[in-house]
């Protein structure tokens, strides 16, 4: 059994990337991620001398992150909905390099500077490419302090395995909330032997390498984008996560991811007690997207409901899934605003009586 601490989503996101054997951080604070930034400055290099560095802007950590990855460290970068924004460019060029690495966005409400408050309206930069080009994200949804922590080397492990970057997409409320959260052993850095790929010079035994994403002739582009779709098809089979609560005999079906999750589980158990048979679906990766599960149920049930701290995202790819076999609807609140379980679930009951 590993350590069991009282913490903060943030620091504890933080205290697992340090016992994750994290060799560099690149970061800029931004309210509501500051404390993993904090965090890390006051304990990583004391124990474990690995690289934490408040760069001058979003768009230099980005980049940095890039250069770290490049040598085949184990690297990450943390920030919050505009600061992900100035980092879309650099996302994309890691993608296309195929470089490892670790982003968090601890998602506020927008758009444009917004609230601090907590909000899903990342959803769609998250898992639909915020950036330039046809490349993907593997997106991580935590909906429990615990799962902050757990999707960090979880999160390195699919880096590492794909060449492909990971996203722990978590809001407001889960880094500033806190847990019982139980840490794993401290790995050891400097142990992981170093990828034939990355770029740490030449040698005698080794020859140089080169990192890009920059493919002039359009028929060797061509043929790099078509390697990046067949290891996307690659991820879909083999990493989609989903957890499934009471959907057996369920014949309405709430699909909610992240802080929302924990949310529809109370309006599920709410409603049970007066009869109604909910079910509820919970995507944890949200990227390759859990449709097998959603369309399986939609082979059951009289209809669902996506719900989100937004003004209507995840309800599209709830859609696709459907694919018209039953009414799907959408609630959300924006602006930081958190609904209550009671507010849900009368949003149900007079859907419900529609179908």
């Amino acid at each position: 059994m590993g350590e069991l601490r009282l913490m903060k989503g943030n620091e504890a996101l933080a205290e697992a990337a340090i016992r994750a054997g994290m060799d560099g951080y690149f970061g800029y604070p931004i309210t509501p991620q500051s404390e993993i930034l904090e965090y890390l400055t006051r304990e990583a290099y004391n124990r474990t001398q690995c690289t934490v560095l408040q760069a001058e802007s979003e768009i230099a950590s980005i980049n940095m992150v890039y250069g770290a990855a490049g040598t085949g460290a184990r690297v990450m970068t943390t920030s919050s909905s505009p600061g992900i924004s100035l980092m879309q460019e650099g996302i994309s060029y890691i993608a296309g390099a195929e470089l490892p690495c670790l982003l968090v966005n601890i998602n506020r409400g927008g758009p444009g500077l917004g609230t601090i408050q907590p909000s899903q309206g990342d959803y769609f930069q998250s898992v639909k490419g915020g950036g330039h080009g046809d490349y993907r994200l593997i997106v991580l949804a935590p909906a429990t302090v615990q799962e902050m922590a757990d999707f960090v080397l979880e999160g390195w492990e699919m880096a590492e395995k794909y060449r492909n970057p990971v996203l722990i997409l978590a809001d407001g409320a889960l880094g500033q909330m806190m847990e019982k959260v139980e840490l794993r052993e401290q790995q050891p850095r400097g142990t992981r032997p170093v990828p034939d790929w990355a770029t740490v010079g030449k040698t005698k035994d080794r020859e140089r390498n080169v990192i890009t994403s920059l493919f002039i002739k359009p028929e060797e582009m061509e043929q790099v984008n078509l390697r990046l779709q067949q290891k996307y098809k690659l991820i879909e089979s083999e990493i989609t996560r989903v957890e499934e609560l009471q959907t057996d005999d369920a014949d309405f079906v709430i699909v909610a991811y992240g802080l929302s999750a924990r949310i529809g589980s109370k309006v599920m158990e709410l409603l049970r007690d007066e009869g109604m048979k909910v079910g509820l679906i919970r995507p944890i990766s949200l990227w390759p997207y859990p449709y097998a599960t959603v369309s399986k149920a939609a082979e059951h049930v009289k209809g669902f409901l996506s719900l989100e701290l937004n003004a209507g995202q995840m309800v599209e790819d709830v859609r696709l899934a459907v694919n018209g076999r039953c009414p799907v609807g959408h609630y959300g609140r924006m602006g930081g605003i958190i609904p209550s379980p009671e507010e849900v679930a009368d949003v149900i009951k007079k859907m419900y009586s529609e179908l």
